[in-house]
């Protein structure tokens, strides 16, 4: 299952002075995750998944987050300098479960 989107940077507020930074993923795509049977349970929900955004490819977990309805990714520090991205920027995205 593969979700192709574009998404908005955004700063977690409960650790903005860690800036922990994430994008969420649409609606429909997270409906669809919601949906899907999965592996083995892991922790808080999670959902093993391979992302890509610009050049960089990296295995990681998407997290459901009850208060935007959807999940949201986690875009590392690494991934955000090799891309010149920051929060408030709008970046393709390309997520692939991969507990199916």
């Amino acid at each position: 299952m593969r979700f192709e989107f574009d998404a908005e940077l955004w700063i977690w507020d409960a650790r903005r002075s860690d800036s922990w930074t994430f994008v969420s993923l649409p609606a429909e795509a997270s409906e669809e995750i919601r949906d899907h049977p999965g592996g083995p349970p892991r922790g808080f929900g999670s959902r093993r998944v391979q992302v890509t955004v610009g050049g960089s490819t990296w295995p990681t977990s998407i997290f459901p987050d009850s208060t935007r309805g959807c999940y949201v990714l986690p875009v590392k520090r690494a991934v955000r300098k090799a891309e010149g991205l920051e929060a408030g920027d709008t970046a393709s995205v390309t997520v692939e479960l991969l507990d199916i």
